[in-house]
Protein backbone atom coordinates (compact mmCIF):
# COMPACT_ATOMS: atom_id res chain seq x y z
CA UNK A 1 0.00 0.00 0.00
CA UNK A 2 1.23 3.30 -1.37
CA UNK A 3 1.98 5.86 1.54
CA UNK A 4 0.51 9.71 1.31
CA UNK A 5 3.47 12.07 1.20
CA UNK A 6 2.46 15.59 4.12
CA UNK A 7 4.28 18.08 3.74
CA UNK A 8 3.15 21.21 6.24
CA UNK A 9 2.57 25.03 4.35
CA UNK A 10 3.82 27.59 6.71
CA UNK A 11 4.13 31.57 5.83
CA UNK A 12 4.71 34.88 6.80
CA UNK A 13 2.37 36.53 4.47
CA UNK A 14 -0.80 34.84 6.20
CA UNK A 15 -1.15 34.48 10.03
CA UNK A 16 -0.09 32.60 11.55
CA UNK A 17 -1.84 29.70 13.43
CA UNK A 18 -2.54 30.27 16.73
CA UNK A 19 -3.79 26.76 17.91
CA UNK A 20 -2.35 22.89 17.44
CA UNK A 21 -2.91 23.06 12.97
CA UNK A 22 -1.15 24.38 10.05
CA UNK A 23 -1.97 27.07 7.84
CA UNK A 24 -2.52 24.23 5.09
CA UNK A 25 -1.10 20.63 4.60
CA UNK A 26 -0.07 19.32 0.93
CA UNK A 27 -0.80 15.81 0.43
CA UNK A 28 -0.57 13.77 -3.31
CA UNK A 29 -0.94 16.37 -5.30
CA UNK A 30 -3.92 18.56 -3.36
CA UNK A 31 -3.85 21.34 -0.82
CA UNK A 32 -5.80 21.58 2.36
CA UNK A 33 -5.98 25.27 3.56
CA UNK A 34 -7.03 25.77 6.58
CA UNK A 35 -10.21 28.34 7.53
CA UNK A 36 -8.67 31.78 7.16
CA UNK A 37 -10.01 34.87 9.37
CA UNK A 38 -9.57 38.72 8.53
CA UNK A 39 -6.20 38.88 10.46
CA UNK A 40 -3.53 41.13 9.32
CA UNK A 41 -0.66 38.67 8.66
CA UNK A 42 2.01 41.31 10.11
CA UNK A 43 0.20 43.26 12.98
CA UNK A 44 -2.30 40.14 13.91
CA UNK A 45 -5.09 42.38 14.32
CA UNK A 46 -8.62 42.30 12.86
CA UNK A 47 -9.53 43.95 9.77
CA UNK A 48 -12.63 46.09 10.46
CA UNK A 49 -15.71 45.12 11.57
CA UNK A 50 -17.35 45.61 7.35
CA UNK A 51 -17.56 41.75 5.79
CA UNK A 52 -16.29 43.28 2.30
CA UNK A 53 -12.99 44.31 3.96
CA UNK A 54 -12.86 41.22 6.19
CA UNK A 55 -13.51 39.03 3.42
CA UNK A 56 -11.13 40.39 0.80
CA UNK A 57 -8.72 40.33 4.00
CA UNK A 58 -9.66 36.18 4.39
CA UNK A 59 -9.48 35.67 0.52
CA UNK A 60 -5.88 37.85 0.75
CA UNK A 61 -4.69 35.40 3.55
CA UNK A 62 -5.85 32.09 1.64
CA UNK A 63 -3.92 33.25 -1.84
CA UNK A 64 -0.86 33.69 0.56
CA UNK A 65 -1.07 30.47 1.83
CA UNK A 66 -1.76 28.95 -1.72
CA UNK A 67 0.97 30.71 -3.04
CA UNK A 68 3.34 29.64 -0.78
CA UNK A 69 2.43 25.81 -1.53
CA UNK A 70 2.87 26.23 -5.42
CA UNK A 71 -0.63 26.55 -6.61
CA UNK A 72 -2.84 30.11 -7.05
CA UNK A 73 -6.81 30.73 -6.73
CA UNK A 74 -7.30 29.46 -10.05
CA UNK A 75 -6.14 25.87 -8.22
CA UNK A 76 -9.48 25.99 -5.80
CA UNK A 77 -11.58 23.47 -6.87
CA UNK A 78 -13.71 24.08 -2.96
CA UNK A 79 -14.33 26.36 -0.74
CA UNK A 80 -16.13 26.78 2.66
CA UNK A 81 -17.54 30.02 3.58
CA UNK A 82 -18.52 30.31 7.09
CA UNK A 83 -20.50 33.63 7.87
CA UNK A 84 -21.67 34.91 11.43
CA UNK A 85 -25.01 36.15 9.01
CA UNK A 86 -26.25 35.00 6.05
CA UNK A 87 -27.65 38.41 5.80
CA UNK A 88 -24.04 39.46 4.48
CA UNK A 89 -23.99 37.10 2.02
CA UNK A 90 -24.56 39.21 -1.09
CA UNK A 91 -21.37 41.80 -0.04
CA UNK A 92 -19.16 38.64 1.08
CA UNK A 93 -20.38 37.11 -2.47
CA UNK A 94 -19.24 40.78 -4.08
CA UNK A 95 -15.94 40.45 -2.97
CA UNK A 96 -15.59 36.91 -3.36
CA UNK A 97 -16.70 36.94 -7.31
CA UNK A 98 -13.63 39.44 -7.69
CA UNK A 99 -11.38 36.34 -6.68
CA UNK A 100 -12.82 33.49 -8.85
CA UNK A 101 -14.07 35.31 -11.90
CA UNK A 102 -12.88 32.55 -14.18
CA UNK A 103 -14.19 29.33 -13.60
CA UNK A 104 -15.36 29.13 -9.64
CA UNK A 105 -14.81 26.54 -7.07
CA UNK A 106 -17.55 24.05 -5.83
CA UNK A 107 -18.50 26.33 -2.40
CA UNK A 108 -20.88 25.69 0.73
CA UNK A 109 -21.71 28.61 2.22
CA UNK A 110 -22.95 28.13 6.28
CA UNK A 111 -24.31 30.67 8.63
CA UNK A 112 -22.30 29.86 12.18
CA UNK A 113 -23.58 31.52 15.75
CA UNK A 114 -19.74 32.88 16.07
CA UNK A 115 -16.34 32.92 14.41
CA UNK A 116 -12.75 32.88 16.10
CA UNK A 117 -11.62 36.33 17.25
CA UNK A 118 -15.19 37.53 16.52
CA UNK A 119 -14.83 37.48 12.83
CA UNK A 120 -17.72 38.01 10.39
CA UNK A 121 -16.10 35.48 8.13
CA UNK A 122 -13.59 32.46 7.53
CA UNK A 123 -13.11 31.02 4.28
CA UNK A 124 -11.58 27.88 4.02
CA UNK A 125 -10.87 25.66 0.54
CA UNK A 126 -9.15 22.75 -1.06
CA UNK A 127 -6.66 23.53 -4.30
CA UNK A 128 -5.16 21.11 -6.50
CA UNK A 129 -1.38 21.91 -7.32
CA UNK A 130 -1.11 22.36 -11.14
CA UNK A 131 0.50 19.67 -12.56
CA UNK A 132 3.93 20.64 -12.84
CA UNK A 133 4.50 21.30 -9.13
CA UNK A 134 4.42 17.75 -8.26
Amino acid sequence: MERTVKEIVLTNNAPKPVGPYSQAVKADGWIFASGQIPLDPQTSKMEQADIRLQTRRVLDNLAAVLNAAGAGMKDVVKTTVFLTSMASFAAMNEVYAQYFDQSPPARSTIEVSRLPKDSLVEIECVARLPREAY
